[in-house]
């Protein structure tokens, strides 16, 4: 995906986990987030989008100081919410892709990092606030395949956090309604682990549409009514230990 349908994609899950706030009601329970309601979903995102705006339209070097903008309170909270989607969106279009600022995984630009990182941050959160309403999102197979990209090949490649084996555990994915080399497989050993496309191979296999796999490996929804194959141990252990390290 290009940085521009990266930007574009902002603004649509940013639209619709607004409607879905606002329909499901501020104080209603997001199940996928635990101990989390819309609000603390919507302000959390909302702190998020200025964070990032910051960093491209000020092109920091480093994260900014400080916690996140504190959002206001409910009756004015969704207003809030969109002045800071549009604002992202519009500093993103703004941006010259030969911008230098702070970003912390790899990508062609820190435009084409932030427009990418934003766009699954709020499509995942608006995930959150859908499910407030008892429902979840279906995603484009290429916008799912892309944030599996992104989190397999990009956070989980990297060393460190909790997600470690010993002996060394492998766990596949295939995705069924996208292109055959759409297909990872990961080998989590004791100090690490390292990722491979195009094949799905190993000790778990787990296959279905890329929506599905999107959401599962995001922790967003359970393995129900994917085809799974192996030992399924490891997808216990991925939902206990994969967290997600921003630095």
């Amino acid at each position: 995906m290009t940085p521009d349908e990266h930007v574009a994609a902002i603004a649509q899950h940013a639209q619709r986990l607004g409607a879905d706030a606002a329909t499901a009601g501020l104080d209603a329970e997001a199940p996928t987030c635990p101990g989390w309601r819309v609000r603390d979903v919507v302000g959390h995102l909302g702190g998020v989008h200025r964070w990032a705006a910051s960093i491209v339209a000020d092109g920091l070097s480093k994260p900014p100081d400080g916690d996140l903008e504190q959002p206001p309170p409910d009756d004015e909270l969704l207003d809030w919410f969109r002045a800071g989607h549009e604002h992202l969106v519009k500093t993103l279009e703004a941006a010259d892709d030969t911008i230098e600022c702070w970003s912390f995984l790899p990508a062609p630009s820190p435009r084409a990092f932030w427009a990418r990182r934003q766009a699954h941050e709020t499509a995942i959160h608006a995930a959150d606030v859908a499910s407030a309403g008892g429902d979840l999102p279906r995603y484009e197979p290429a916008f799912a395949v892309d944030g599996l990209d992104e989190l397999l090949l990009g956070f989980f490649a990297r060393r460190g956090g909790k997600l470690l084996a010993d002996p060394m555990v492998t766990l596949a994915l295939s995705a069924t309604d996208a292109r055959p080399t759409d297909a990872w497989t990961m080998r989590i050993g004791p100090q690490g682990r390292e990722v491979d496309r195009g094949d799905a191979h190993g000790d778990l296999l787990v296959v279905g549409p890329a929506s599905d796999l999107y959401l599962l490996m995001w922790n967003r929804r359970g393995a129900d009514g994917l085809q799974l194959t192996g030992d399924e141990a490891i997808l216990d252990a991925w939902q206990d230990k994969a967290r997600i390290n921003w630095s």
